[in-house]
């Protein structure tokens, strides 16, 4: 059976060791994160979005969004996230996250998933 998984938007306090205890805290599919004005500023891929915020807030995150994606297989060479940015973008789609998860995924987070996932030609045979 296929599950969802979600985008949780994280902000992080700068010091030594809050992404360690935020990933510590929960089985984290997929990540990305910068420093943005003094804060640590994320996005983590969860398959519950409930308990992972739970253990994030545990954990000294604040837990600011949360978004529907879509998780795509990705080949592994360059120019493969090119070919699947263009579809979203040719057909007038912005995107508000993208970055890499487990198992050579992309995860794209846009304002308007479903035109996103159908112009990434997405069905059933997605990863979600």
């Amino acid at each position: 059976m296929a599950h969802h998984l979600k985008d949780l938007t994280i902000e992080l306090d700068e010091k030594v060791g809050t992404v360690a205890a935020a990933a510590e805290a929960l089985g984290i599919e997929g990540i990305c994160g910068f420093v943005v004005g003094g804060k640590g500023v994320g996005h983590v891929l969860v398959a519950d979005s409930a308990k992972a915020r739970q253990a994030l807030q545990s954990a000294g995150a604040r837990v600011t969004g949360e978004q529907d994606v879509l998780v795509l297989d990705l080949e592994d060479k360059p120019g493969a996230l090119g070919k699947i940015t263009r579809k979203i973008a040719d057909a007038g789609i912005s995107l508000n996250a993208v970055y890499l998860a487990t198992k050579t995924r992309v995860v794209i987070g846009a304002v308007d998933i479903e035109k996103a996932r159908a112009a990434a030609g997405e069905g059933a045979a997605s990863r979600r």
